[in-house]
């Protein structure tokens, strides 16, 4: 089955029209397992072009999403986290003016944000090449992992050349705040910050679809 990229990123339709957007997603873990969790789309790098694709009905025989259609997009994805169990104090910001939007909760544990992630892809909201089932923790072992996900490169490898291009300056960077102390970590290409309390991973999302770079970590806390 053909796969566009607008099944991956169904919950910001505008992004699929430029290569230059960063994602960011950032996890804040407490001792008892709890936290917040924030996810940031930034396609400020693209501002001008986009304010004047908005105001056009299709290009590259795409249908270009109105303003409305994305803050219903927005407000739906919103919904269904708040119906989530553990999931609580659900936020969402939209800077149309820079292009920036933002969904942010907090968890009683890391696992309600899979569960949350797997219902916006039960919705549609998210597109089929969206991993859900990202992250575990165990409290008593005091370990986290961010799980090891399947790679994107046939599908990629499938795309036109046009599609392709989406992807070429597209930014990923992941941000694991930690309570307690880190004391090892699996995933060398995660940089582990002085107070040893958080570590980022970052680079090309071409990088991690054609798993030139892994996200999978198994990291152990003191």
């Amino acid at each position: 089955m053909k796969i566009y990229l607008k099944q991956v990123f169904l919950l910001i339709p505008l992004l699929v029209l430029t290569s230059c957007f960063d994602i960011l997603d950032k996890v804040n873990i407490k001792a008892d397992g709890s936290g917040e969790y924030s996810l940031i789309l930034n396609a400020s790098k693209s501002k001008t072009r986009l304010a004047s694709i908005s105001k056009m009905e299709t290009i590259n025989g795409k249908k270009v999403p109105k303003k409305a259609e994305i803050e219903t997009k927005i407000y739906e994805a919103a919904r269904i986290f708040k119906s989530v169990p553990g999931i609580s104090n659900v936020k969402t910001s939209m800077d149309f003016d820079n292009y920036i939007i933002k969904l942010s909760c907090n968890f009683k544990k890391i696992e309600n944000i899979n569960a949350g992630l797997e219902q916006l892809k039960a919705k549609n909201i998210l597109g089929k090449m969206v991993p859900t089932q990202i992250y575990r923790q165990s409290s008593d072992k005091k370990t986290f992992t961010r799980n090891k996900i399947n790679t994107f490169k046939s599908d990629y490898e499938k795309l036109s050349k046009a599609d392709k291009e989406v992807f070429n300056e597209a930014k990923y960077t992941s941000i694991l705040q930690f309570e307690n102390i880190i004391k090892s970590q699996s995933n060398s290409s995660y940089l582990m910050s002085p107070n040893k309390k958080a570590l980022k991973l970052d680079g090309n999302i071409l990088d991690f679809i054609l798993q030139k770079k892994q996200i999978q970590n198994n990291i152990i806390l003191q």
